[in-house]
């Protein structure tokens, strides 16, 4: 009432937070499956295998649509994106906005939510590994930005991943409807290699340039500050900065070699189908036509007179 802007910290009540919003996103997981996907499941007659990656793309599809909806929004209105000096300035950001509070406290309550889910959606024990490593780089990255009071900076990241997952996963949705339709997948291409040169610019720039610069440089985890002293050390600022650098790189020839080996696989594909249309123009024989046209299952010639030769009677 009197114009003061409240503000919050984290605490122990936030895990009773997270809790209850782990059962949100389970109903809301369950309202996206019956009324949406299992609905498209039944029209496409998919397989097993297409069936469990049909039903992971659509559930994170519709999270990162809304994740990226959010995310967006909470930037904008911070003025995270207007004043990127903002990411580092007055560091650590201790005491933080309701919007970017509750929304850390949902990121975290999704991907928990998502353990057990493995179960309910009785997913096959092949794919288990794959997503358990998945949600636990994901859980490890928000809690870390959000524990280390690097909100600011992890709202960016977050951004540029979720918009990257988010055309992967939409175009995994339009090829399991049709697998002639690949062009969301360039869309996808251009998309990851951009949000990959912004991540590590971020990197650099935050971390090369930004951290360096802040006023309280002593170790002081009562107020938050738990690492900025470090950044003072130029050996250990270049070495964070070449780990950054090596994952980075790691991800793009991964990427790379996902696209090369598609491209192969598409060309072998069309030179394969060109081959079969050769050989089957080669092995059609032109069909001989007789001479004139059939009248009532009798060959006439074109003046009307028989082809055949007519036998002429002795007198």
């Amino acid at each position: 009432a009197d114009g003061e802007l409240v503000q919050y910290h984290y605490g122990l009540k936030d895990l009773v937070t997270i809790l209850f919003y782990i059962f949100i996103a389970v109903i809301l997981h369950a309202v996206v499956q019956e009324y949406a996907l299992d609905k498209i499941n039944r029209r496409l007659h998919l397989s097993k295998v297409k069936h469990s990656k049909f039903n992971e793309s659509g559930q994170l599809v519709a999270f990162h649509l809304t994740s990226v909806i959010w995310c967006l929004y909470v930037v904008v209105t911070e003025g995270y994106i207007s004043n990127p000096r903002s990411l580092w300035e007055n560091y650590p950001h201790v005491y933080l906005p309701f919007q970017v509070k509750f929304f850390y406290l949902c990121q975290l309550a999704y991907w928990l939510h998502a353990l057990p889910e493995l179960y309910f959606q009785k997913v096959r024990k092949e794919e288990i590994p794959r997503q358990l490593r998945c949600i636990a780089l994901y859980l490890v990255h928000i809690a870390g930005a959000y524990l280390l009071n690097l909100t600011r900076l992890g709202l960016i990241l977050l951004l540029l991943q979720y918009l990257a997952e988010f055309f992967f996963h939409m175009a995994r949705l339009v090829y399991f409807t049709d697998e002639n339709n690949e062009k969301l997948f360039n869309v996808w291409a251009v998309v990851f290699v951009v949000t990959r040169l912004f991540t590590l610019t971020l990197y650099i720039l935050v971390i090369g340039f930004g951290l360096p610069r802040v006023e309280n440089q002593a170790l002081n985890p009562e107020r938050g500050n738990f690492f900025s002293f470090l950044f003072n050390n130029i050996l250990f600022r270049m070495s964070v900065l070449l780990l950054v650098c090596l994952f980075q790189a790691s991800v793009m020839w991964r990427f790379i070699h996902f696209q090369l080996r598609r491209w192969r696989e598409y060309w072998n594909e069309q030179s394969s189908r060109k081959r079969a249309a050769a050989g089957a123009k080669q092995q059609a024989k032109p069909l001989k036509r007789d001479s004139g046209y059939h009248e009532n299952g009798v060959v006439k010639a074109e003046n009307g007179t028989s082809p055949r030769t007519k036998k002429l009677k002795s007198p």
